[in-house]
């Protein structure tokens, strides 16, 4: 799993753009394209893993007690991957907006996002501002 506080992947540094460099530049996106596509690889090779961990772990246990262990450890990954398969699909929309030229602008104010929110958030659709009001609106249904 990947540790929230940093970068989604190690080792890829944070763009440190340069004064004055334009906003969604060619280096700019080939950063974010890195990054995702590092990220990407690192979640199928955890579907694999998990795959292999299952397959070769998978005991028919006489006792029950063993049996729903090993069954709630198999459910606990299976909805781990299902998350994980679910961030992988936003990924791959996200590399298609770099493709697009639409990436790091905010899908409903049209803004810059920011390197910043991108680099902790690559997939990331809304700036800051708009987030929060979702996030609002949100809790206001829920309330």
């Amino acid at each position: 799993m990947t540790d929230k506080a940093s970068l989604p992947v190690r080792g890829i540094e944070p763009y440190q753009p340069a004064e004055g460099e334009e906003y969604m530049n060619e280096p700019q996106l080939a950063h974010f394209q890195a990054i995702l596509e590092a990220w990407k690889q690192q979640l199928l090779d955890e579907v694999e893993r998990t795959v292999s961990h299952m397959r070769d772990d998978a005991n028919h246990y006489a006792d029950p007690a063993d049996r729903a262990t090993q069954e709630e450890e198999f459910a606990l990954e299976l909805r781990t991957r299902d998350r994980e398969r679910k961030l992988i699909r936003k990924i791959d929309k996200t590399m298609e907006r770099i493709h697009k030229d639409d990436y790091g602008f905010c899908d409903q104010c049209g803004v810059e996002i920011g390197l910043r929110r991108l680099e902790a958030r690559p997939t990331a659709t809304l700036c800051v501002d708009c987030k929060t009001l979702e996030e609002i609106k949100e809790k206001q249904r829920v309330a």
